[in-house]
């Protein structure tokens, strides 16, 4: 798996999102929120990614745009590292739930920590279901 966040690993269908929101597990490593969802994808993708951050508690647009580019950065550099070896395929949505601003390194720690907590939860939740 490289380290590019491709068109085609872009969480873009409406549909997916709707269906991510209603029936996916989500997990939360403060300030940042992971909803995921196992699925398949025609493309051949196997996670496809969105972000987000709440226009109610980051007003200024710019703000919004700076925190979801460090969100995508800190995902695109570690995403070789969790999900090299993984077949399942997943749609992610990662959501930015703080008020507060934050810096790449606190960012990428945190991403970290989500992602081992994700990984974590799905061995769990696969040995439950065999």
């Amino acid at each position: 798996m490289s380290y590019r966040y491709s068109k085609k690993d872009k969480l873009k269908s409406k549909k997916l999102i709707e269906q991510l929101f209603t029936k996916g597990k989500a997990i939360t490593v403060f300030p940042l929120r992971l909803v995921y969802l196992k699925t398949t994808f025609d493309d051949g993708s196997i996670l496809k990614t969105g972000v987000s951050v709440s226009k109610r508690l980051h007003k200024s647009a710019v703000d919004r745009n700076q925190i979801k580019r460090l969100m995508r950065e800190a995902y695109r550099l570690n995403k070789p590292k969790y999900f090299n070896t993984n077949t399942t395929t997943f749609a992610f949505m990662i959501l930015y739930i703080s008020k507060d601003k934050i810096t790449f390194l606190e960012l990428d720690s945190k991403m970290k920590m989500l992602f081992e907590r994700f990984l974590k939860n799905t061995a769990k939740d696969e040995t439950i279901s065999k």
